[in-house]
């Protein structure tokens, strides 16, 4: 199954999971009339309508490309990722407005103790549930699960803290703890909603993942090749679950076409080998120069005009000019 539409079939499940925790945490809302429970039963709301902007999303994402979208349809996720973060923001200031709501006017906690219980099932199901989610995400770069997983993580510390706070309810009977758990656990909900919205927003306008350009960079060294010269121009452009790569890498410029395009075809096997099949490559070729001589270290060439004297180690930082790399002498 092509990972596009296995991300599919988990946010269908994560989704219908939702719903049934929902219901879960609007029974021990009711049943003990804890603000704190309300605020985990508002957020679990959140979890129910990202869960379909999600399913929704991957769904337009596992579409092939097509005329209209010659790369595919993935940025559809970073779209979903956002209007989850903005929902889970919204419900972050939704507890806070009830919070001070139930400060004004005060309401009677009821039997913690079976929702304390219901609360925890919860818990347990949501975090193997993001845990999942995060999993299947990462090994198939899929924003939407990466979304939901967190999410859905988040839910669960929220869930531990409230707990923690009904225990000590139960044992001191200070119910105004209640308040303080919802207050506090809003501006967590808050903070990780942003988190998500700056994610989703890096993915729309391109912005460069660095933590995976240096993943690719500590493979490229320790697989180079005596014919990759140089390599520089590096990009990485993401359609949610897919990945584009641009990149300009130097051979010696007396191989024919063929003994070129080699080079290339290991240079994208090796990518894929590590990190996953849905990858677009445009590799161009350029054939070294003079000063290429002093970078190069195949002692075998026979028409070297310089002596070797450094090896540049490849970085990020190197990798993502846009020229040849040079000694500075060699430098105009």
């Amino acid at each position: 199954m092509q990972p596009a539409s296995y991300n599919l079939k988990v946010q269908k499940w994560i989704t219908a999971l939702s719903v049934v925790l929902f219901v879960a945490k609007v029974i021990a809302f009711y049943i003990t009339n804890s603000l704190a429970i309300l605020t985990d039963a508002l957020e679990s709301i959140v979890n129910v309508v990202a869960g379909g902007i999600g399913l929704y999303s991957l769904y337009v994402a596992a579409k092939p490309s097509d005329e209209d979208h010659p790369y595919g349809h993935g940025k559809a996720e970073f779209v979903s990722a956002a209007v989850e973060g903005t929902l889970i923001v919204a419900a972050g200031v939704l507890i806070l407005y009830e919070t001070a709501a139930h400060i004004i006017k005060p309401s009677r906690v009821g039997k913690l103790d079976m929702g304390l219980v219901m609360v925890a099932i919860t818990a347990i199901v949501n975090y193997l549930a993001g845990s999942v989610c995060l999993s299947i995400g990462k090994k198939n770069r899929s924003l939407a699960l990466l979304a939901s997983g967190r999410h859905l993580q988040t839910d669960t510390y929220s869930t531990l803290a409230i707990i923690a706070g009904l225990i000590i309810m139960l044992l001191t009977k200070l119910f105004w703890i209640d308040k303080v758990i919802a207050g506090a656990m809003s501006l967590y909900i808050i903070y990780n909603g942003y988190k998500i919205i700056r994610e989703s927003l890096a993915g729309i306008m391109d912005e460069q993942d660095m933590h995976l350009l240096q993943e690719i960079v500590g493979v490229l060294n320790e697989n180079r090749r005596v014919n990759w010269i140089d390599l520089h121009n590096f990009r990485i452009i993401k359609y949610g679950s897919h990945l584009h790569i641009d990149c300009h890498l130097t051979v010696p410029w007396y191989l024919n076409v063929h003994e070129a395009q080699g080079e290339i075809d290991t240079l994208i096997n090796l990518i894929t080998t590590e990190f996953g099949t849905t990858i677009e490559f445009f590799v161009h070729t350029d054939g070294c120069m003079p000063f290429s001589c002093r970078l190069c270290d195949k002692f075998s060439c026979p028409v070297r005009q310089h002596a070797f004297e450094h090896k540049v180690e490849w970085t990020l930082e190197n990798l993502l000019t846009n020229q040849m790399h040079r000694l500075k002498k060699d430098l105009p």
